[in-house]
């Protein structure tokens, strides 16, 4: 693989960092299923991209795709929780809404960012080439991101919404607002997304309506890669899981897209993407057998 192919990878798995710790606060902290981030990444890139081409600053453009996002997330814990839809199917009414949203915020399926200012552009004159700047600065992005986070949720409101999702009827009991918990932990997710679509949009010069297509499947696969890799529970560890796991898989589809004896092209992706979660939902139960067996002896 290519030093050009190498970073490359490096600078997707970083802003799909962001993506995994959106993933990782609606499926793992609130425990919602949300298929919300398939439209919410598009739409961050396309606000981000529309405002940008008609002269607003790229960090105020990102700020209001991120407030799109979190407007997203709500909409979807609104359904769920006011009118009582299965989580699961309000997430996919609203991503199938954030469709035509993001058309008709683009005006057209794609909108082009050559020429135009991005959030890099302060930084294009240290003398450092974009090859370089983009991982650096998306890394700079998510570690700030992941220590936000990781302070949220040690606070007493984060540990409110990790209750929700343990156990709500216990949390009910407690005095804490369920209902609360959910509305702040699915917009602050989707918040998370949408930045991510922004900062994609920003780093490649386009927005295009079709790039959320499988970006569930990438957040879980980064996930469940982490949690496979980082065996403890502690959350600042789940947190550096959640962005390890989000590098490492899109170093792997870059290596096997780049393993000329695979034979492999660039439309294989979605294989590839297949067969690395399968993988990754394998190996965390790969031991149980052997677990079983070792405490089946054990037992008098």
């Amino acid at each position: 693989m290519s030093l050009v192919a190498f970073l490359g990878a490096i600078e997707i798995g970083l802003v799909f960092g962001l993506v995994a710790l959106g993933v990782f606060l609606s499926f793992r902290v609130l425990n919602f299923p949300d298929l919300t981030v398939d439209g919410s990444f598009p739409l961050g890139a396309a606000v981000a991209a529309t405002l940008i081409v008609h002269g607003v600053d790229p960090y105020a453009a990102t700020a209001v795709a991120i407030a799109a996002g979190a407007l997203a997330g709500l909409l979807t814990a609104f359904l769920n929780l006011r009118f009582g839809i299965l989580h699961l199917l309000a997430s996919i009414l609203t991503m199938i809404a954030l469709y035509s949203i993001n058309l008709r915020i683009m005006g057209r399926p794609n909108v082009a960012l050559i020429g135009s200012d991005t959030v890099l552009s302060p930084f294009q004159g240290l003398g450092l080439p974009n090859l370089t700047l983009k991982p650096l600065f998306a890394g700079v992005v998510l570690l700030v991101v992941g220590l936000l986070l990781t302070r949220f949720l040690l606070s007493a409101t984060g540990l409110a919404m990790r209750a929700t999702g343990s156990n709500p009827r216990m949390a009910r009991a407690q005095g804490v607002d369920t209902q609360a918990a959910t509305y702040v932990g699915m917009a602050i997710s989707n918040a998370l997304v949408a930045l991510a679509g922004a900062l994609f949009a920003q780093m490649n010069g386009f927005a295009d309506v079709t790039i959320g297509t499988g970006t569930i499947v990438v957040g879980l696969a980064a996930v469940i890669l982490g949690e496979a890799i980082f065996r403890a529970r502690a959350l600042t560890v789940w947190i550096l899981g959640c962005i390890a796991g989000s590098v490492i898989y899109r170093l792997a589809v870059a290596l096997a897209l780049n393993a000329s004896f695979l034979g492999l092209n660039a439309s294989d992706l979605n294989l590839v993407t297949a067969v690395l979660v399968a993988v990754a939902l394998i190996l965390p139960g790969a031991r149980n057998p052997l677990r079983a067996m070792i405490a089946g002896r054990k037992r008098p």
